[in-house]
């Protein structure tokens, strides 16, 4: 009977199954893919616009500091009430943290909200990555930056192609991985406070090679989760969020690390 099955599978129906999972795959892996690319450009348009609110040509629209000077910044640049609020206020804090605090809400609740309610933390997310990285621009010129992002857009393209065809099981980095990642977590938390050169050029060249090896780890495990929730329209649509926050947290790490380590400051 065994032996019937698989010639009846061999015949056509089977290959006709195979390729209704492929192309359901295929309009999965899209739509992560989709998520992720609309999150990335979220943040930048945001990282943009909060930094042009941020800053002032004029010194009469400065904030003033203690003192009753203008905050002010290389490039004839100075900052706005708004942009000493989030850049030089203890509100700074909250900016550089939320993200954090949005990844560890989306990890631990995503499965018990609806699809709509993650779709929603997902974009909120995104906007306040755009808000923290917006001191970018304070930070390095705006061809450095684009040149970066663009290595780093084919670093993941290429990364994540390979994690998608490879026949090779990446699980057994992935523990390793995500180790590596918690520990330049908290290497960048101690280095808020000791502002070490040399401890930020090590976190920024360990992160570029973590992010890389994560970029195709995940891929492979979005592309193996997709059976696991094939079927189930609800189930499937939170993976799909979940697999492009993955794979977004990928594209921004390497893209910052990058930038640390080549970017242009002016």
């Amino acid at each position: 009977m065994a032996q019937y099955d698989n010639r009846f599978a061999t015949a056509g129906y089977g290959s006709r199954t195979d390729v209704g999972v492929d192309e359901g795959l295929r309009a999965y892996m899209l739509r992560v893919y989709n998520y992720m690319a609309g999150g990335v450009l979220l943040t930048g348009l945001v990282a943009y616009f909060v930094f042009m609110q941020a800053i002032t040509t004029d010194p009469a629209l400065a904030a003033k500091s203690a003192t009753g000077a203008a905050y002010a910044l290389k490039r004839g640049m100075f900052l706005t009430p708004f942009g000493t609020a989030i850049f030089v206020s203890p509100l700074k804090w909250v900016v550089m943290l939320a993200p954090l605090a949005f990844v560890f809400f989306l990890s631990f609740r995503i499965y018990s909200m609806s699809v709509g309610a993650a779709q929603i933390a997902f974009w909120a997310f995104a906007g306040a990555m755009g808000l923290s990285l917006s001191s970018i621009f304070l930070v390095y010129t705006g061809q450095s930056i684009t040149q970066v992002f663009f290595v780093t857009a084919a670093a993941f393209a290429a990364l994540s192609l390979y994690g998608y065809t490879t026949k090779k099981d990446l699980s057994g980095m992935g523990s390793f991985l995500i180790m590596g990642v918690f520990g330049l977590v908290i290497a960048g938390l101690v280095n808020i406070f000791l502002q070490s050169s040399a401890l930020q050029f090590a976190i920024s060249a360990i992160g570029v090679l973590v992010f890389a090896g994560l970029t195709a780890y995940d891929t492979q495990q979005i592309k193996d989760n997709y059976y696991a929730v094939a079927g189930d329209a609800a189930a499937a649509g939170k993976a799909a969020i979940m697999g492009a926050l993955n794979l977004y947290l990928d594209f921004i790490n390497m893209f910052t690390s990058l930038l640390q380590l080549f970017g242009n400051r002016d």
